[in-house]
């Protein structure tokens, strides 16, 4: 009997592990080079904590491991969550504090093309700021990550729970007394946020479901399409919330928003959207995703303002933002478009003896190239000659030093380049040069 893995959940093999490995080692050179500092947190966490505020949908997609003798637990399905409770718990650090977090969440949903219910997230988080820069920053901060792996054609999604907020106010004020209202803004915004897996007919009906009336429905529908530049859409939400507090104060955070991201180099990239929701319910401010405009995968990165989560598991107010990249949708993309050479091995090198007599020479050999810091292998399988060429040919190593009795002798061996199909005879100090030259 033949085990796999379970739904939802896959192997990586070392082909697709280097990838991942390049894109988590560029995006840390880039999280560092913004200042941000890494922690660990558990990948477990009491359930209690985990559904606080994961809103209703995510609460159904969390692992769950139920002890008689212990608290309920389940596997985190983000990393801002450990990430609030453990500020929470550490409220003496300085602020504001800058946190960056690559490890694996778990999500109990149906598997789809870039959505594993096992997958990588690459998140930075700042929290103790209340200012519109520290938002901009982890944006920038996720754009040029994504730069860096080679994505060109990028764009932001804006908007602000604070204007869903006012919008659904609005809304309300305009029902009939008459009609019983027993949904919440939260309802709303879950329904909003399966706009782009359900489209909009899916969404009505999600909105009829919670009692949200035909004629207030359309309204926010027509409300969410607005489209255009940053500053013709900001414009547009002024009109429509010019008498509500809550609506003001959202857009003016919106402009800070831009301003900042003129400063920052990004402003070009930006696109207010009313209908970005995004569906955890711990967001209290801004809100936004990246994509790549010409990809229908969806975001490779999203985030938002949080600024009451700290201090609801227990710690001081502590105002907070940040964004999370999918790693598993990065790949994705990165080898669709070719973008990235794909590799066999990081072997650079496979010193292959001629005869088991020199296979102390070609041991001693081996342990001076790494050493120097070249990734080398040797023959465990005592295989003729003809059989490790093969054997590192099948792996894609792209170099082969043969060692026999004359090379020994002459202190001077062959170097076999595996795509060009080319000798040299050389040195170990020169097959040292060489190996590190090549790139």
């Amino acid at each position: 009997m033949k085990f796999q893995p379970p739904k939802g959940m896959r192997d990586f093999g070392t082909e697709e592990m280097i990838i991942r490995e390049y894109v988590i080692q560029t995006i840390k050179k880039i999280f560092e080079a913004y200042g941000f500092e890494t922690i660990e947190t558990p990948a477990l966490e009491e359930l209690e904590l985990l559904t606080a505020k994961s809103g209703e949908d995510v609460a159904k997609q969390i692992f769950r491991i139920e002890s008689e003798k212990e608290k309920k637990l389940g596997l985190r399905f983000d990393l801002t969550v450990p990430l609030a409770r453990f500020l929470a718990n550490n409220p003496q650090l300085p602020k504001p504090f800058k946190r960056y977090a690559i490890a694996p969440v778990w999500r109990y949903e149906e598997p789809q093309a870039g959505r594993l219910r096992q997958f990588y997230q690459a998140d930075v988080d700042i929290c103790g700021s209340s200012s519109m820069e520290a938002d901009v920053e982890c944006i920038a901060c996720a754009v040029d990550c994504l730069k860096a792996l080679g994505f060109k054609d990028l764009k932001v999604r804006v908007n602000n729970r604070k204007l869903l907020e006012a919008f659904v106010e609005i809304l309300k004020e305009k029902i009939p007394e008459e009609v019983k209202i027993e949904f919440g803004s939260l309802e709303i915004f879950r329904a909003i946020d399966k706009l782009g897996k359900i489209g909009k007919d899916g969404v009505k009906e999600e909105l009829k479901k919670i009692g949200m009336p035909e004629k207030q429905i359309e309204e926010l529908l027509k409300i969410i399409s607005i489209e255009g530049k940053y500053e013709e859409v900001l414009k547009e939400g002024e009109k429509l919330l010019k008498n509500n507090s809550k609506g003001k104060e959202g857009i003016e955070e919106l402009k800070q928003i831009y301003e900042f991201s003129k400063i920052y180099g990004i402003a070009e990239l930006l696109v207010l959207d009313f209908s970005l929701a995004r569906g955890l319910d711990y967001y209290t401010g801004p809100i936004f995703e990246i994509e790549v405009k010409k990809e229908k995968i969806g975001s490779l990165a999203g985030g938002g303002r949080y600024d009451k989560l700290i201090e609801l598991y227990g710690g001081k107010p502590t105002p907070a933002t940040g964004i999370s990249l999918g790693i598993e949708r990065i790949m994705e993309i990165l080898k669709k478009e070719k973008k990235i050479k794909l590799q066999k091995t990081r072997v650079k090198v496979f010193v292959a003896n001629v005869e088991e007599s020199v296979k102390k020479e070609a041991i001693e050999i081996a342990n001076k190239l790494r050493k120097e810091g070249i990734p080398t292998q040797v023959d465990l399988m005592k295989r003729n000659l003809t059989k490790q060429l093969e054997y590192a040919d099948a792996l894609g190593i792209p170099f082969v030093v043969i060692v026999g009795k004359k090379e020994v002798e002459k202190k001077k061996f062959k170097v076999k380049d595996m795509e060009k199909k080319i000798e040299k005879e050389l040195g170990v100090e020169e097959i040292i040069e060489l190996l590190k030259e090549e790139k």
